[in-house]
């Protein structure tokens, strides 16, 4: 009797998200057609709109992508940070869902950000790698990615598991604000992104950084509705597993 109320739940637990779950196809289909059209529009005006820059040459064109991918990947890192503390107030699957998903989205951004960062920096500092503020800031925030998912893979997926994720998401989060305002704070080798300011960009490099982040930000989204639907298929399947098992 007991097993069959179980099977019971479950059978409306998945009658629930599938139902729940009928909108994202759609969903993924209008950001896959925004993001491909925004990617395209980005690229061709990052390597042909856009003018060469007169100091840095080709290689300040991977500013266009390495921006943009640091803005994501910090914004990753906030939302998992605020599903986390809402989990800790009101326990819910789908905010653990959502944080898991943002770990494993963002960690791959931040990941871009750090290897367009070095191929950068090679060229223009002679180095791959300089212990400057903003730099080492944004590698601890790449270590707490990896942290969190390491921990959740090892404690899997418990409240426990949850709740421990949700305190490394709140103390990563402080890292965040200290990466954005370390070049205001510490002089380092970082230059100083201004967008908007009188002749810190020209109006061509400025549109382009625009679009660019509007691109990577709808690439971001796209990839976050498949991570958070494959989160919530995987955690249906543990409970279909945990019944028959």
């Amino acid at each position: 009797m007991a097993l069959a109320k179980q099977i019971s739940g479950t059978e409306k637990r998945a009658a629930s998200a599938r139902q729940s779950g009928g909108r994202w196809p759609l969903v993924s289909l209008i950001l896959g057609g925004l993001t491909a059209l925004t990617l395209a529009v980005s690229l061709w005006m990052i390597f042909f709109y856009t003018p060469v820059d007169s100091l840095q040459g080709e290689t300040q064109r991977i500013f266009y992508f390495h921006v943009p991918t640091a803005w994501v990947g910090m914004l990753s890192f906030i939302i998992l940070a605020v599903a986390g503390i809402i989990y800790l107030f009101k326990p819910d699957a789908r905010l653990d869902w959502l944080a898991r998903a943002a770990a494993e989205v963002g960690v791959v951004f931040l990941s871009i950000t750090l290897i367009l960062g070095s191929l950068w920096g090679k060229p223009i500092w002679g180095a791959w790698w300089v212990w400057d503020a903003r730099l080492t800031a944004t590698l601890i925030l790449w270590f707490m990615y990896v942290g969190y998912l390491m921990l959740r893979s090892y404690m899997g997926r418990t409240s426990e598991g949850a709740r421990a994720g949700a305190v490394i998401g709140v103390i990563g989060a402080i890292d965040v604000p200290i990466i954005y305002l370390s070049v205001s704070w510490w002089r380092g080798q970082h230059p100083v992104a201004q967008v908007g300011v009188q002749g810190a960009l020209p109006p061509q490099a400025t549109l382009t950084l625009m679009v660019a982040l509007v691109a990577i930000t709808l690439l971001y989204a796209f990839m976050m509705v498949q991570a958070y639907q494959l989160q919530r298929l995987q955690a249906l399947a543990q409970q279909l597993r945990a019944i028959v098992e």
